[in-house]
């Protein structure tokens, strides 16, 4: 029997060789001799192992199959430490909406104002198709695993068709971020994702009172949609202050739709948020809804790092940054590279921190930028200390 590499899995070497299923979003860490055998079954030959637990395993898992497999497959190098595994691909700004909680608003006032006035108004910035195509492909070299394609919204990118026309060229997985208005069952059809995150943050009135009337129905007709459709779909909420009686209500239903995960977090105080008081919480109201949510999440850490030890993100404008919150201070620009511009990243260490309670290495020092709103980026994310009782809960 002749064993092949499954189309949906390619071979990653990180900090220690692994193998990745794109579609299940599995890693699995491999030692020397597995890591090698894998490598003969992603030849356009296959392989003919020896049979045994593993080959069992790797064949109920899917990463190996029987069929005979010819993909253009990346090369497997040696990764940075620590690895680049998560990218953010902000596509372009242009949006449908005005959100009153958007974070993503670091253009001049002239042009924020101008935008404000007329909704929908060209992009101030946004990626070129082949600036896109040297991304992943850079990406991909790194051993990356998993690009968030997003926006804005990223369905208004001019090109669009044709950057989803080109995503199978990659073995990377494909998570697109929308608000959820402009998917319909055309281009569903034809789009080329792994999973797609839509953004609901409360139920009707709240979701409505941050993103527009009729936007809550709108985009929950559309996660049906995706579902029925096959797609893997996953949700973000943000809490606000005119949400926090729907928490209990989003979990029930988001749990009976087969969301793939629920990801809950507390918007900084920044871009249109601060201008909108009646949206914003404190910490000891907010930080206790973190305790919602399920799944996975979209990026992981490491031990005796904070948040964000392998991801990266690329703003519109081309510039490379930790993260979007980061959008003012960018260590390089497309033009550089994606290797050069992450090892300008240094990670954040715990240790570091002037965190000092028992849940660390849980928390792994909640939201930095967040830390640096409250006052002091080495200091403490007051939200995530009220999650853990910390610091006093309003009653």
């Amino acid at each position: 029997m002749r064993c092949y590499l499954s189309p949906q899995v390619c071979l990653k070497w990180l900090e220690a060789p692994t193998v990745y299923h794109i579609r299940t979003d599995e890693l699995y860490e491999l030692d020397e001799s597995s890591f090698d055998l894998l490598k003969a079954c992603s030849t356009a030959d296959g392989c003919a192992p020896a049979e045994g637990e593993f080959i069992d395993y790797c064949l109920q898992e899917g990463i190996l199959v029987t069929d005979r497999i010819s993909i253009r497959r990346p090369p497997v190098i040696k990764s940075p430490e620590p690895s680049l595994r998560y990218l953010e691909l902000q596509i372009t700004d242009r949006c449908n909406l005005r959100c009153k909680h958007c974070y993503i608003d670091f253009r001049p006032a002239s042009i924020r104002k101008e935008l404000r006035e007329k909704p929908g108004a060209e992009a101030c910035h946004e990626l070129s198709l082949d600036q896109v195509r040297t991304i992943l492909r850079e990406f991909e070299d790194l051993q990356g695993l998993r690009v968030m394609i997003t926006g804005g919204e990223p369905l208004l990118h001019r090109d669009f068709e044709a950057i989803n026309q080109m995503l199978p060229d990659f073995l990377i997985r494909k998570v697109l971020f929308s608000n959820g208005l402009l998917l319909n069952r055309e281009l569903l059809r034809d789009l080329h994702v792994d999973g797609i995150q839509i953004r609901i943050d409360g139920l009707e009135q709240a979701h409505d009172a941050l993103r527009g009337t009729g936007t809550f129905a709108r985009s929950m007709e559309n996660i049906r949609l995706c579902r029925n459709m096959g797609f893997e779909v996953s949700i973000s909420t943000m809490v606000h202050a005119e949400n926090l009686g729907d928490f209990d209500n989003m979990e029930m239903l988001f749990r009976e739709m087969g969301i793939r995960d629920w990801t809950v977090d507390v918007p900084c105080i920044s871009g249109r948020l601060a201008d909108n008081a009646k949206f914003q919480v404190s910490p000891e109201t907010g930080g206790r809804y973190l305790k919602f949510g399920f799944g996975e999440g979209l990026h992981s850490g490491g031990e005796g790092f904070g948040c964000g030890l392998h991801l990266m993100s690329i703003m519109a404008d081309g510039k490379m940054t930790k993260c979007t919150f980061y959008a003012d201070r960018s260590v390089g620009t497309v033009h550089d590279g994606l290797r050069k511009c992450w090892q300008k990243i240094a990670p954040i260490r715990l240790s570091d921190l002037t965190c000092d309670c028992d849940y660390l290495a849980s928390c792994r020092g909640g939201c930095r930028y967040r830390a640096e709103v409250l006052g002091n980026a080495c200091g403490k994310d007051l939200y995530r200390c009220a999650l853990y009782d910390i610091i006093k809960q309003e009653k």
